[in-house]
């Protein structure tokens, strides 16, 4: 079943992001194939990094140990004298934790050439401080200096949003297409939580034509493949909240889905 949404789902933020941001890449590379082959390929890439807090200490704390309740000393007796023996006090062990996080090339198929570089942007890309965002920052000015074109696609309403020389228009979601030739000047798409998905276009190598991208289209194709119209938990709130006159727009939306979802069907005559 489609979303209760008109472009992206709120809900997918704080419940599925992981899940979804492998999945949505996918589908990108599978709308793309069909039109760019064969002179093209396009490659699912990975980049692996060690995630820890700002202050040094790792996002996610996963004990090594059990914690010991009992931490009383220990009393030793013999030859006359009294000893007391400090016991230990088990603590967990801060862990590192690694991240993959998939992103898109498109390659000339004969000189493998990387011709445009897609990007979906991850929370730890734009928490600040996070090494994530050290991480994405730095590969984002590696092909920034390159011939490559970049597209970045920003489906998160939380976080920390990308450095640009100017400010950007006010909206909950952006893409930017960087073309190579035209930097610094970058196309800037922003659509809100009311707004469907744009249709992007995909810059190519030398006079080759751009070829689009609906965005919707692969937002639709996840969501359904997934039955997140299922799974997803609607009944809590979103992560990051929703102001107070989405929350109602948006529960508007589910209560008219529901109760559609709920109506009787005719008989098939």
């Amino acid at each position: 079943m489609p979303s209760r949404f008109p472009g992206m789902d709120p809900y997918v933020e704080g419940q599925v992001w992981k899940e979804f941001h492998n999945n949505f890449i996918s589908e990108i590379q599978a709308a793309l194939v069909p039109r760019l082959r064969p002179r093209y390929v396009v490659r699912l890439e990975e980049r692996v990094y060690v995630e820890r807090e700002p202050n040094g200490t790792s996002h996610y704390i996963i004990p090594d140990v059990t914690l010991v309740e009992d931490t009383a000393p220990l009393t030793l007796t013999g030859g006359g004298s009294t000893a007391t023996v400090a016991q230990p006090v088990a603590i967990p062990v801060v862990m590192p934790e690694e991240v993959r996080e998939l992103y898109l090339e498109v390659r000339l198929r004969e000189t493998h050439e990387v011709v445009t570089v897609i990007e979906v942007l991850s929370p730890d890309n734009k928490r600040t401080g996070s090494d994530g965002r050290r991480e994405y920052l730095a590969k984002r000015e590696i092909v920034l200096k390159s011939p490559a074109h970049l597209i970045e696609i920003d489906l998160l309403r939380g976080g920390t949003r990308l450095p640009m020389a100017r400010p950007l228009p006010p909206a909950d979601y952006y893409v930017f297409v960087h073309r190579s030739q035209r930097r610094p000047m970058a196309d800037v798409w922003h659509f809100t939580l009311r707004d469907p998905m744009p249709t992007i276009p995909v810059p190519l190598a030398g006079n080759d034509p751009d070829v689009s991208l609906d965005l919707q289209a692969v937002f639709n194709a996840v969501y359904d493949r997934a039955g997140y119209d299922y799974s997803l938990d609607y009944q809590h709130g979103t992560v990051p909240p929703l102001s107070e006159e989405e929350a109602a727009w948006a529960q508007g939306l589910l209560t008219i889905s529901s109760t559609s979802d709920e109506s009787p069907r005719r008989p098939r005559s």
